[in-house]
């Protein structure tokens, strides 16, 4: 399964992509993450329902320093799992 997420909150600058790629690492995801123009976090992932229910959650929590208004998920077409690889932080230097 693959689900697409839209963090919504005070989630740049405050340390929350490393938190979303530590947790999805974790759990044995595929997919990344990365900011957007707009201020808020993008997510695209993919594994077994339960596990991205986990991750879901985390979202939720956020990391320390963040703060979480909302967290707008949907799934993806299953063939866009054959695009994603390890878990990775894209647009970080």
């Amino acid at each position: 399964m693959v689900r697409y997420y839209l963090v919504k909150g005070r989630v740049q600058g405050v340390g929350f992509r490393w938190f979303v790629h530590r947790e999805a690492a974790e759990l044995g995801l595929r997919g990344w993450v990365r900011n957007t123009e707009s201020g808020d976090v993008e997510v695209v992932a993919s594994g077994e329902p339960e596990l991205l229910a986990e991750l879901k959650g985390a979202l939720r929590k956020g990391s320390r320093g963040s703060r979480v208004d909302a967290v707008l998920d949907e799934e993806m077409d299953p063939g866009e799992d054959a695009k994603l690889g390890p878990f990775v932080i894209e647009g970080a230097w």
